[in-house]
């Protein structure tokens, strides 16, 4: 199983990010897939979810209205659509098969005037 995270960058307050995640190894079309972040000196959280098929979607509420998860199963990949970015969401980004204790290098996420 491979993870390669990307999009991650610096962006002021009030921008915006798309992040990508490419699954490989595995059969991405039938797990759900998630989104998790872990800012400096802070436990790893659970930020968004989508189930295999991309009928359900949820978030945690810190990021609910800003971020959208979505897939693409003909492209192994997840995405992660990131507006109205705050500093308090600064951190490295991971994707994460549900289920499955795989993870990738992450893309770190900076957002700072």
């Amino acid at each position: 199983v491979q993870l390669v995270e990307s999009g991650g960058g610096l962006v002021q307050p009030g921008g915006s990010l798309r992040l990508s995640c490419v699954a490989s190894g595995y059969p991405f079309s039938s797990f759900g897939m998630n989104w998790y972040r872990q800012a400096p000196g802070k436990e790893r959280e659970l930020v968004a979810a989508i189930l295999s098929d991309g009928g359900s979607r949820k978030y945690v509420d810190s990021v609910k209205g800003r971020f959208t998860i979505s897939r693409d199963n003909t492209k192994n990949t997840v995405y992660l659509q990131m507006n109205s970015l705050k500093p308090e969401d600064t951190a490295v980004y991971y994707c994460k098969p549900f289920g499955m204790d795989y993870w990738g290098k992450g893309t770190l996420v900076t957002v700072s005037s």
